[in-house]
């Protein structure tokens, strides 16, 4: 073989938790990447949690990172990605998880100035899309959506029915969490949590009966959506995240997640969560701005979307395949196994990197 060594492609992928019941999407968007690239990609994963599991398989991981929680700030997020990429020399990043995505669409500018790209929406388009707002984006997209409201005290779900709310109902988070409540207790005990764990508002949402059909694809940032896939739930967490699911064709939802796109101008993955009710009808749920977790599905059914998604960032050929239907995916618990010096030097040093024998070392 003549000429110079092709330099591997090296991509950053948050999102590395996988907790069986709620799990990030970055493991299944290395595992992706991993089947499109095989050895002409290196994946740097980025957790923020020490018991993160994707960061030590070394079948998606080629070395793995803490980054500071998205509550510490945006200036120690680039003090420590300024790190990283002295050691690793990332060519492009792909964010997996909501509450990050704000502070990486901030700071994109000094991304690009570090040499790291990324393909992911702008402030106002992640501020259009948030479930406070969600209202107002379907009504001007002309698209049904349930009757949502803004909570910041438990005692509505004493009071609620003075105002016509009746249970069950469904509490959600402003990033993460949905819980469906049968009554005050239930809803002031998932407000708690729910509040803990993300602040407020805490959105309450009448239920509605009906199965859950999703959409993952990619935006242009000019209005197209590329690449799309889409399923519907067979059974679910109990968080609601999709345990079983199958992709499917249908072109009402294909149609709505355009509009969708269209008035968001949408740049980067995305996945849209949508309810098809007895009667045909159909609710937006919500609009998630990155990859779901379950995008391996899509991949498997013949539409990898994270490698086309590093195509398009990364000026190469490009091809959106279309997904085949009637794929079904269940999802399992897989238990990793690791030394407790590769542990340990994760919680002293936030890094462990595999060696070409498959063992790990940490930071000097």
């Amino acid at each position: 073989m003549s000429g110079q060594q092709k330099k591997r492609l090296t991509v950053a992928v948050t999102g590395m938790n996988a907790k069986p019941d709620n799990p990030g999407p970055g493991l299944a968007v290395a595992r992706c990447l991993k089947e499109a690239y095989g050895d002409d990609i290196r994946i740097i994963g980025l957790g923020y949690d020490v018991l993160d599991a994707g960061l030590y398989l070394h079948e998606c991981c080629d070395s793995g990172y803490l980054l500071p929680y998205p509550s510490a700030g945006e200036k120690p997020l680039m003090e420590r990605m300024h790190f990283i990429q002295d050691e690793e020399s990332i060519d492009l990043l792909i964010p997996c998880l909501d509450a990050e995505l704000l502070s990486f669409s901030r700071l994109q500018l000094e991304f690009e100035a570090m040499g790291i790209r990324m393909l992911i929406p702008n402030v106002a388009q992640l501020r259009d899309r948030n479930k406070d707002r969600l209202g107002e984006l379907a009504h001007s997209a002309g698209i049904r959506y349930p009757e949502t409201k803004n909570i910041s005290n438990m005692q509505f779900f004493y009071t609620c029915h003075e105002d016509g709310w009746k249970y069950p109902m469904v509490v959600k988070g402003i990033f993460y969490d949905a819980t469906i409540v049968q009554n005050a207790d239930e809803g002031a005990a998932a407000f708690r949590n729910i509040a803990a764990s993300w602040g407020y508002p805490v959105l309450v949402q009448r239920y509605v009966q009906g199965h859950e059909v999703n959409l993952t694809a990619v935006g242009d940032g000019k209005g197209k959506l590329l690449g799309s896939v889409m399923m519907r739930k067979q059974a679910v967490t109990d968080k609601g995240k999709a345990w079983a699911c199958v992709t499917i064709e249908d072109e009402r939802l294909q149609q709505d997640a355009l509009k969708l796109v269209e008035a968001l101008q949408w740049a980067g993955p995305l996945e849209v969560e949508m309810l098809k009710e007895e009667n045909g009808q159909y609710l937006l749920i919500e609009i998630n701005p990155r990859f779901p977790a379950w995008v391996y599905l899509a991949a498997a059914a013949g539409s990898n979307l994270p490698a086309a998604l590093v195509n398009l960032v990364m000026e190469r050929p490009v091809k959106f395949s279309k997904a085949t239907t009637g794929m079904m995916m269940i999802r399992y618990a897989q238990e990793t196994v690791i030394n407790l010096a590769t542990f340990e030097a994760m919680t002293m040093n936030g890094h462990y990197a595999h060696t070409e024998n498959g063992s790990e070392v940490g930071d000097e």
